[in-house]
């Protein structure tokens, strides 16, 4: 159900329901106040009547006649008809002094003060009794119908405007309700007509306050995309112009081993042969690692990182590297007590990056020297002792498929990205220099120090 329909319902259904509850409190705030004038009326009469009462010469005398009522169909003199209006006077005694047609069929209630509700004649009526000093009692009433019938009118003058009102009423809300969500149509028309290329940001200065976060965080998402999308492409097209060099190495190694005519000629082209599908080898995973790494979304939560485990495996892969350059590799951990770089994240990331430095340091280390694994409190440092690197080399490190030239061992020039992506995904930056003495490379793995705006 579209979000407009919902409104729409919501506004039809409460719209009546809240003016039901208002027609109510009408009725009974209508009610209070025309009984709060009527028993007025009521104890005024009752008043008047006591201050005017005069006793009877006898208990055998005649009633005072009051006016006669006005004939049915007479116009009325006032709003209330008088044959809804009762008096009656009551001595000491009980004995009926004054009355009129209706009065004389009012209760006697010698001890009743006040307001009583009470049916005199099958109908509902409300009395006052008044008692006075000399024992008299006066009693005032009226019908219960006509305090409902001025209720009635007073709230019928007022419900037919509204029940007229109403439909145009629903039909202003409706078109409010359209009117209102008619930047979120627009919205949807402008992401409805984009392509698949058209990333830009969708313009918010207009937006009314509700929308503004969900354009700000929409935004967000086309720049994350957006920058996924670029990565991909330069990765794309890095790796496909690396590795056409190989593949055409290769295509023209196999046609020398077909062609050869010693088998010492065949065996060199087998050799290099198989030099370059090591090569090969060794681009692909490189390039799969770095894919899996830019795919990667920043490391918040995971498992204390166990660095033992870490270091063994790492030592163990680059051992057959080490021995074969005649490389001793060397490992040094914290005072006892004392974790190393304390860090939560992906432990197969975090081996990656450290077998990465480990084998660039054994690697391009001379032959016969030392490579330094140092574990440290707040960071890791792998050294080796292959002299100081030039300045534009190291403004070099950490672009992909950069290789320095004169490099006899096998690469492809992307160990360093791949490192610096796996230390930004754990909030970590790598740093290179010349080691404590000022002759060596060094690789420093810390925490990534905060940036100043």
């Amino acid at each position: 159900m579209s979000l407009q329909r919902r409104l729409m319902l919501y506004l039809l259904a409460c719209a009546p329901l809240v003016w039901s509850v208002a027609l109510l409190f009408s009725v009974d705030r209508a009610r209070y106040q025309v009984n709060e004038l009527y028993d007025t009326e009521l104890i005024r009469l009752a008043r008047q009547v006591l201050a005017t009462q005069r006793p009877a010469a006898s208990p055998e005398a005649a009633l005072p006649q009051l006016p006669p009522l006005p004939a049915p169909g007479a116009p009325d003199s006032g709003e209330s008809d008088v044959r809804d209006l009762a008096v009656a006077v009551w001595d000491k005694d009980g004995r009926l002094q004054v009355a009129d047609r209706e009065g004389g069929s009012l209760p006697y209630r010698r001890d009743a003060v006040g307001f009583v509700d009470e049916a005199v004649g099958g109908r509902p009526w409300r009395l006052y009794y008044l008692q006075a000093p000399s024992g008299a009692l006066v009693a005032s009433g009226q019908a219960a119908y006509e305090r409902d019938e001025l209720v009635l009118s007073l709230v019928g003058s007022q419900v037919l405007p509204w029940l007229l009102v109403l439909p145009v009423l629903l039909f202003a809300m409706a078109w409010a309700v359209r009117r209102a969500l008619a930047p979120i149509h627009e919205l949807t028309g402008d992401l409805g007509a984009r392509d698949g290329e058209n990333l830009t940001p969708v313009a918010d200065a207009q937006a009314p306050a509700e929308l503004r976060p969900l354009l700000a965080a929409m935004n967000s998402l086309f720049a994350r995309i957006e920058s996924l999308l670029a990565r991909e492409r330069r990765f794309t097209a890095e790796a496909a112009h690396e590795l056409r060099t190989p593949l055409a190495v290769l295509r023209a190694q196999w046609d020398v081993v077909k062609r050869s005519r010693s088998n010492e000629e065949r065996a060199r082209a087998q050799q290099q042969m198989d030099a370059g599908l090591a090569r090969m080898d060794r681009l692909v995973t490189q390039m799969l690692a770095l894919s899996r790494a830019e795919s990667t979304a920043p490391v918040h939560a995971g498992a204390d990182v166990d660095w033992p485990a870490i270091v063994e495996q790492v030592m163990g892969d680059c051992l057959e590297l080490a021995h074969r350059r005649d490389i001793e590799l060397v490992c040094d951990w914290p005072s006892s007590g004392r974790p190393a770089l304390p860090l939560v994240g992906d432990g197969h990331l975090l081996t990656v990056l450290l077998r990465n430095l480990v084998d660039n340091a054994a690697r391009y280390a001379p032959a016969g020297s030392t490579v330094a694994l140092r574990m440290g409190e707040d960071g890791i440092e792998v050294e080796n002792a292959g002299g100081p690197l030039p300045p534009e080399q190291l403004a070099a490190l950490g672009q992909r498929f950069h290789r320095p030239p004169g490099q006899v061992e096998a690469g492809s020039g992307l160990g360093i990205s791949i490192v610096q992506r796996i230390a930004a995904l754990h909030g970590l930056e790598v740093v290179y220099d010349a080691g404590a003495g000022g002759h060596a490379v060094r690789a420093v793995v810390r925490f990534a120090r905060p940036t100043s705006t």
